[in-house]
């Protein structure tokens, strides 16, 4: 039977890109989008697909109880992508992290007691794990989150796991890698970079540059997350990474090069406060399941910074509404 699918925060980045993966899938049925539309989510990036017959667009917070009410009646997936995400806006101000991160699910696994779905799937992050400076580490792992941001997400994961032992919500836990790829909003590493290289400004990095991430692309992060949808078992918590390691520097040097402007552009700033230096995840757990990444980043990097480089005009654009949401908000 053809599943009714719940996609909370499908505008966004992994959202959006999540949307058009399951609109290829012969057995998923009905699809509704919750989003609040703030800064960083947009229809922009859902364009080419709203109009599909499948898809309902449902504008709303998952944070308030009556728009989670409405838009999870007679689900029977759901996936929460709805999150603050951006680490240095949590140090200015953590009380939207707490609002959204934490609140928000809450009332999520709240309605989800009573609508009984078959999957509740949450996105958490590699963050929570705090720095892995060797090696790597598996979903037993102690909680260590450095930021605002990854200890509101260590504790949307606590509520989940309390929900799936004590009320048996049918809770799953993705803890995924550094996404990069298509759609992503510009306050992040790559599209930032871009759009300030693409202007000859200086790409402010932080510290040294050594700080190393594990970059999965999005694609492969959806394709992770449908396996998990399909094949995980309710209560278990499952790791994605690619073993792609880099460090910033080597990132933003590369991405220079792609768009033939000089490494001077880089220049070093102060360190972000609590700035993790090595995030990594060992992901035999969901390779158990049959999904391992496809893309290697040599091989998708370029076509990623080709394609903010081109988006250029939507890029500051988008860069412009973020300030001011934050200055008015």
């Amino acid at each position: 039977m053809a599943k009714k699918v719940l996609v909370t925060g499908g505008a966004g980045f992994i959202g959006s890109n999540f949307v058009r993966l399951l609109l290829n899938e012969k057995d998923i049925g009905k699809i509704t989008i919750l989003d609040k539309l703030t800064y960083a989510g947009s229809l922009d990036n859902l364009s080419e697909v709203l109009d599909d017959s499948r898809i309902e667009f449902v504008k709303g917070d998952i944070a308030n109880p009556d728009d989670v009410a409405h838009a999870m009646d007679d689900t029977d997936w759901i996936v929460n992508f709805a999150a603050e995400s951006h680490v240095d806006r949590s140090l200015a101000d953590a009380s939207p992290f707490m609002r959204s991160n934490i609140e928000g699910v809450r009332v999520m696994l709240e309605i989800a007691r009573w609508v009984k779905p078959e999957r509740f799937l949450h996105i958490s992050t590699d963050e929570v794990y705090g720095p892995v400076l060797f090696g790597s580490v598996d979903e037993n792992a102690l909680l260590r989150p450095s930021s605002p941001y990854s200890a509101s997400k260590a504790a949307a994961d606590m509520f989940c796991n309390a929900y799936f032992a004590t009320f048996d919500v049918p809770v799953i836990i993705a803890r995924s890698a550094n996404n990069y790829g298509q759609y992503q909003y510009p306050e992040k590493l790559i599209p930032r970079f871009v759009m300030l290289a693409n202007n000859n400004e200086k790409l402010p990095l932080y510290g040294d540059g050594k700080n190393v991430r594990d970059w999965l692309y999005v694609e492969d992060n959806c394709r992770a997350i449908l396996t998990i949808l399909q094949n995980g078992e309710s209560g278990e918590i499952y790791n994605i990474g690619a073993s792609e390691l880099h460090e910033n520097i080597e990132i933003s040097r590369i991405m220079l090069d792609i768009l033939q402007k000089p490494h001077d552009l880089i220049t070093h700033v102060s360190d972000r406060l609590g700035h993790d230096r090595r995030y990594c995840v060992n992901w035999d757990k969901i390779a158990k399941l049959g999904w391992q990444p496809t893309v290697r980043f040599e091989d998708k990097y370029m076509d990623t910074v080709l394609w903010y480089q081109q988006k250029q005009e939507k890029l500051e654009q988008k860069s412009q509404e973020a300030e001011r949401f934050y200055q008015k908000n």
